[in-house]
């Protein structure tokens, strides 16, 4: 996703967070959020402001949803994720969860990936406003 022009990546990150904000905060619909939140952060590593953004809102649904080892995980991003700009080391494709490196480059899970197509093509393209199923 590191090939998404510059002016884009707001627009598309802002297009996932809304689909993130639009999933009630429901038990049963924690995997879908957090789909929502990893394809955010698949779009928005590259710039600082989206990278922390979305590191802090996976810190606050890892509190909601009382995940004390993502939350460490969270933590421990939102920390070091200065250096990784600094240093230039931003892993194309991480999804940014605590179970995953934070060094790891990787394709994105087929439903996350399904959420960052889909928001390219609704900012390509404004009549597309449903998000996939």
């Amino acid at each position: 996703m590191d090939a998404l022009p510059p002016a884009e990546r707001p627009l598309v990150y802002e297009c996932l967070v809304a689909g993130f904000a639009a999933v009630k905060p429901l038990p049963e619909r924690l995997e879908e959020r957090w789909n929502w939140l990893m394809a955010a952060h698949v779009v928005g590593q590259h710039r600082f402001d989206l990278h922390f953004d979305c590191h802090r809102r996976m810190l606050a649904l890892a509190r909601e949803s009382r995940d004390w080892g993502e939350m460490a995980g969270q933590v421990q991003r939102l920390i070091l994720l200065p250096v990784g700009h600094l240093t230039g080391r931003i892993p194309k494709g991480n999804t940014g969860r605590s179970t995953v490196g934070r060094t790891q480059v990787m394709e994105p899970p087929e439903a996350v990936q399904r959420l960052v197509d889909w928001a390219v093509l609704a900012v390509r393209i404004p009549a597309l406003t449903q998000p996939p199923p």
